[in-house]
């Protein structure tokens, strides 16, 4: 008894202490005062359940030798120089066409390139038949990169592919996110790597300081084949995502395969996430290769917790700043910072047509309720809020005007604003913006658009976890 007496004898005052410095760490390192605030009293008043909660979602932060563009590893830079380099030589470089896209072109830290083609790809039924075509045909390598993998028919196509490639002579890499995937067993791993295939997981654990890093992921979704083709979007691997969930139905996603100097770009990208997991540098294609035809122009922006500036969400707030008759959001999940928020209200009472379409069925019941908290703050300004009736709306596309169109994996929330590594392909031709605004007008024909009085005349209750799911919002 008297052991057990000193040893909470030392034990409280000592988690005191912790939750006053773990406290004082977070009023100088929080990225906004209201999270130091909320940190700070909850550390000191309640240590012993904040401590260990603040060590996983309190660092804002990626700690690691990981560099996305703007702080480039002497390992990888010489890489990204040539590509500039050989771009400007061969004319392949184009020139931002307004302030506004000098801004985007810097947070980038890549230029936009010319002489792309690109193919919207419309659900995972498209998406996944076409990359299995294209897979089947890789002649050099092929690099795959999933936030998610499951073990189920879509994953076990995909293995088969693979493994069938490697048997050819073909050269695969495999890299997955190790919390997003972390359902997948090990034995399809396993599969992958007796066959051949360099399987390796992101590891934002990895490093002695990194351990508790659990709240950042790589949300990447990429495929690139022989440097000549590549894949980005929405898309995950899972059955869901080519519909045959019996809960959600219809998974509405979209992808966009890539062909030109574009593809060097999200290959880099690619390399820089293998680099962090393994210290190696694959041996890859990185000549730049004109798609046929006139050609697309093109900007890729990689953005993550390892950059400096908050890229994701200045992106978002600088195309929302650039529009001036509309930008159209799509996204699985609403949960804006003050920033992003305000920037969509500016562009409703200037008269832009700002519409923002989400689900109707929640794959995440809290941040599902914390978009709830947005209607009082947008419908009443003019920002028109829609959701998607046909089934599971998961896509991340954007619109701009007649200028541009976006697709990617970046959501309309804090995590993919400030925790992930998340990947947008810009393009800025007129042929693929009337696409994606053809694309998007059939959307909005199965969707309905949202009212007020959903949220002001709910029951208190609702209400109340409305609210209580608004908290969470800097780590949904």
């Amino acid at each position: 008894m008297d052991l057990l007496i000193t040893f909470f004898a030392i034990a409280i005052p000592l988690i005191e202490i912790l939750g006053i410095l773990a406290a004082v760490h977070a009023v100088m390192n929080a990225r906004t005062s209201q999270g130091a605030i909320a940190w700070a009293i909850a550390l000191v008043t309640l240590p012993f359940v904040t401590l260990a909660l603040y060590a996983v979602f309190g660092r804002n932060k990626f700690h690691g030798d990981v560099n996305l563009r703007t702080r480039r590893e002497a390992a990888t830079h010489h890489l990204v120089d040539a590509l500039q380099r050989e771009a400007r030589e061969n004319n392949l470089m184009r020139a931002p066409r307004s302030e506004a896209g000098k801004a985007l072109v810097a947070l980038a830290d890549m230029p936009i390139l010319g002489f792309n083609r690109s193919r919207l790809l419309i659900d995972g039924q498209e998406t996944f038949g076409q990359l299995f075509q294209d897979i089947a045909e890789a002649r050099h390598y092929v690099l795959v990169q999933f936030f998610i993998v499951k073990d189920d028919n879509l994953g076990r196509d995909l293995k088969s592919a693979l493994i069938q490639k490697v048997r050819e002579g073909v050269r695969v890499f495999f890299l997955y996110d190790e919390i997003g995937s972390y359902k997948l067993p090990g034995s399809y791993l396993q599969d992958l790597q007796q066959a051949g295939i360099r399987v390796s997981a992101f590891h934002s654990t990895k490093g002695k300081t990194n351990h508790f890093q659990l709240n950042f992921r790589n949300h990447r979704k990429v495929v690139v084949i022989d440097g000549e083709f590549a894949y980005i979007g929405g898309h995950n691997v899972g059955d869901e995502y080519v519909s045959r969930h019996p809960r959600f139905g219809r998974w509405r996603d979209t992808h966009v395969r890539l062909q030109g100097p574009v593809v060097k770009a999200i290959q880099f990208c690619f390399l820089e996430d293998w680099h962090w997991a393994n210290k190696e540098i694959p041996d890859l294609d990185w000549d730049l290769k004109p798609a046929p035809g006139e050609g697309e122009d093109a900007l890729l922006i990689a953005s993550g917790p390892a950059d400096p500036l908050e890229t994701c969400g200045l992106m978002f707030t600088q195309i929302i700043h650039m529009a001036k008759e509309r930008i159209w959001i799509a996204s699985p999940y609403f949960v804006p910072d003050l920033q992003v928020l305000g920037a969509l209200k500016l562009a409703a009472l200037r008269g832009v047509d700002v519409r923002i379409l989400l689900p109707e069925k929640p794959d995440h019941r809290t941040v599902y309720l914390a978009s709830f908290s947005y209607y009082p703050n947008t419908l009443p300004v003019g920002i028109k809020l829609y959701r998607y009736t046909a089934g599971f709306l998961h896509q991340k596309v954007f619109l701009v005007d007649r200028q541009c169109a976006a697709v990617g994996t970046a959501n309309l929330d804090n995590r993919s604003f400030r925790l992930n590594f998340e990947l947008t392909l810009l393009n800025y031709d007129v042929a693929f913006v009337r696409a994606v605004e053809d694309m998007l007008r059939e959307d909005f024909d199965h969707s309905r658009p949202v009212k007020l009085e959903e949220y002001t005349r709910r029951h208190f209750l609702f209400k109340l976890a409305v609210k209580s799911a608004r908290l969470f919002a800097p780590i949904l």
